[in-house]
């Protein structure tokens, strides 16, 4: 038990109860779910959890994601399972399989909510509870003050998030003003151990490096705890912020459940620039199926194209912005497109922008050469169902002989039946309906 101050006072079960009554996404949930890597804090949550739950007969779970990145990471995971046992907690280890190439620490980051969010959701628990702390929030602010980030990226992490797809939990951060040293006393006075994390040391991180900085800061008053509370002031703005976006997102933009969007320049000329940004960001990541938005200085490029005439087409957050006569075609880029996803009863995320399900089939783009053959099949008036620059990353349904259909243009292949696949185009859940006619 190191790296911790221990003259911090623990935090109490009767504040942590009081913390959690003050979550609405909490209240009438009869089951609740916590990630546990086995730290300080995670391990503080799930005590405290139990404790919250308990008398109240709400079913909680332990849930530990073994990622594999280290030699130690099973033994760890182990230990915790043995940890949990003791405090009379259920639990269960999940376990990463397929190693990316690319980005290994913000692919296991995905690949850990993923497997929480999965789990969940197929044993149909709403909450998903997660230890981010006091200073994980003032890290979060920090790192994206040095991004320049907007009034969006200051917000920090949310208490409450919503589902990040129909049927998933909620993510739920009740800890977010408790600092990381009350968890560590909380543990010590209970007389719980904990790991400690290698990577929480390594200044290859920036996370870490930012940490080191504090010292440094505080006599400019710039300290974790003022940082945290920019966030709450920020989230409340950002709140107002969204509701507007919304409201212009209905006025200016039509999508299409095959995946792009038709954007109308006139509409967006009147909007404060604020608003026309967060409406531009959702747009994009709803087209890009991206979880982030895209960074500020590149989305302000864009939005000053668009209010002076988009000469040519442009590219960002996994989207291609392609100017017309009276209107603006959004579609996804096919580069950093999700392969093929072989899918089952459950619902699965396919590229950040469908839910899919179904038995025998796989769902990927419609791939290189199909067209040619649905140009033979399909009458020009199927075809002008969608505009041709989004026909490349339409999603299809493939089985063992191949392309089976394409939900976009109502195709099956001759001489077979229509697939019992649903496909659900994720945005239509996170922006107004007023922007998807029919």
């Amino acid at each position: 038990m190191t790296g911790v101050p221990d003259s911090a006072a623990p935090l109490s079960q009767q504040e942590f109860d009081a913390l959690m009554e003050a979550l609405p996404r909490v209240g009438g949930a009869s089951s609740v779910a916590v990630a546990v890597s086995g730290g300080p804090d995670s391990m503080a949550l799930a005590l405290l959890a139990h404790g919250w739950a308990a008398p109240r007969g709400i079913a909680l779970t332990a849930l530990t994601v073994d990622h594999g990145l280290r030699p130690e990471s099973a033994a760890e995971a182990a230990a915790v399972a043995m940890w949990m046992s003791a405090c009379g907690i259920d639990h269960h280890i999940l376990a990463w399989g397929d190693r990316p190439r690319g980005n290994l620490q913000a692919e296991a980051r995905r690949a850990r909510y993923g497997l929480l969010e999965n789990w969940c959701a197929a044993r149909r628990i709403p909450v998903l509870l997660l230890a981010h702390h006091l200073e994980d929030q003032a890290e979060t602010v920090l790192l994206r003050l040095g991004r320049g980030s907007g009034v969006y990226g200051l917000a920090g992490m949310a208490a409450e998030a919503p589902p990040a797809w129909p049927g998933a939990p909620a993510r739920v951060r009740p800890l977010l003003d408790v600092p990381k040293a009350r968890l560590a006393a909380m543990l010590r006075a209970a007389g719980q151990d904990w790991i400690e994390d290698p990577s929480n040391s390594n200044p290859a991180f920036a996370r870490v490096r930012a940490r080191s900085v504090w010292p440094a800061l505080a006599p400019l008053g710039i300290t974790p705890a003022r940082l945290a509370g920019t966030a709450r002031q920020m989230a409340r703005a950002r709140a107002a912020l969204d509701a507007e976006a919304h409201a212009l997102i209905a006025a200016a933009a039509t999508f299409a459940d095959g995946g792009w969007c038709v954007l109308r320049p006139a509409a967006l000329e009147a909007a404060h620039e604020e608003v026309g940004l967060r409406a531009l960001a959702l747009l994009l990541m709803a087209v890009g199926g991206g979880g982030y938005p895209p960074r500020l200085e590149r989305l302000e490029r864009l939005w000053a194209h668009l209010r002076t005439g988009l000469p040519r087409a442009m590219t960002l957050a996994g989207c291609r912005v392609i100017p017309g006569k009276d209107a603006l075609l959004v579609v996804r880029e096919t580069r950093g497109m999700q392969g093929p996803l072989p899918l089952g009863d459950r619902p699965q995320i396919w590229d950040g922008r469908y839910i899919a399900s179904g038995q025998g089939v796989a769902i990927d783009r419609l791939r290189p050469g199909a067209m040619a053959s649905l140009r033979l099949a399909l009458a020009d008036s199927a075809l002008k169902l969608v505009p041709a620059a989004a026909r490349p990353v339409l999603p299809a349904v493939y089985d063992g002989y191949g392309l089976l259909a394409v939900p976009a243009f109502g195709y099956c292949r001759p001489g077979a039946h229509m697939p019992d696949v649903a496909l659900d185009f994720l945005p239509r859940h996170h922006l107004p309906a007023a922007a998807f006619p029919g």
